[in-house]
């Protein structure tokens, strides 16, 4: 069978595998009650994503328009796939960075902006200025405000901290839970690169930020300094 290249040949192949009862344990997924969720395993998205890479924008964005959850796994993983490929130019990663923030209300689960935010958002930012960033990070929409803090675990992995505890900073009082988790899972990296750093901002904010942030936080921290923090926040 030829690689599904269209958005309807893809969707197409994914309801062949769709099941019920992935459907039913994939329920939590769906941002709201008009998020379709058909009962695809997220491997089989990917893999059908993969073989779909060089598939032209313009079917990636009905894709990413589509209604069924799985279809919008499928576009973002185009979309990575595309972003970290070494052959791809400057100007696509442009086009697919520019993709990304345009139609980002599309992009409004957890999964969709962990799936491809690093490689499509960070890693075209990385030598550009970052400004959209903390326009998103002071979004009202969970998902824009994610994006800000997870795009820089690019920039964290190429040893540049700053954004990521700058960030996490801004939106320590966010009353989203998925925030938290995903501050916490940025400082905790950024840790790796420079622990004396993260201990400072700990200094400060260990009392009043989110426990789930200062968990996540000091996960590689020895059993002695983590207890040290998490008793602060007590």
């Amino acid at each position: 069978m030829p690689t599904p290249l269209t958005a309807d040949e893809f969707i197409k192949q994914l309801k062949k595998l769709s099941s019920a009862s992935v459907a039913k344990s994939h329920s939590h997924l769906a941002a709201d009650k008009e998020d379709v969720i058909i009962g695809v395993r997220m491997g089989q998205v990917f893999a059908l994503a993969k073989e779909c890479m060089s598939m032209d924008l313009v079917e990636v964005q009905k894709l990413l328009q589509s209604p069924i959850h799985e279809a919008r796994v499928g576009a973002v993983s185009v979309m990575d796939f595309q972003a970290r490929h070494k052959k791809t130019s400057e100007e696509r990663k442009k086009e697919l960075f520019n993709l990304y923030i345009k139609q980002h209300k599309y992009i409004n689960t957890w999964d969709l902006v962990d799936r491809s935010a690093i490689w499509v958002v960070g890693s075209y930012l990385f030598d550009k200025k970052r400004d959209v960033l903390y326009k998103l990070a002071k979004s009202k929409k969970m998902a824009e405000r994610r994006t800000a803090i997870v795009s820089t675990l690019f920039f964290i992995g190429k040893g540049d901290v700053d954004d990521a505890f700058k960030l996490a900073e801004l939106m320590l009082s966010d009353k989203e839970d998925l925030i938290h988790k995903a501050n916490g899972w940025a400082l905790r990296f950024a840790g790796d690169k420079d622990k004396k750093r993260l201990m400072k901002f700990l200094d400060k904010y260990a009392t009043t930020m989110p426990r789930v942030t200062l968990r996540y936080a000091t996960e590689k921290f020895d059993k002695k300094l983590r207890e040290h923090y998490l008793k602060l926040k007590d």
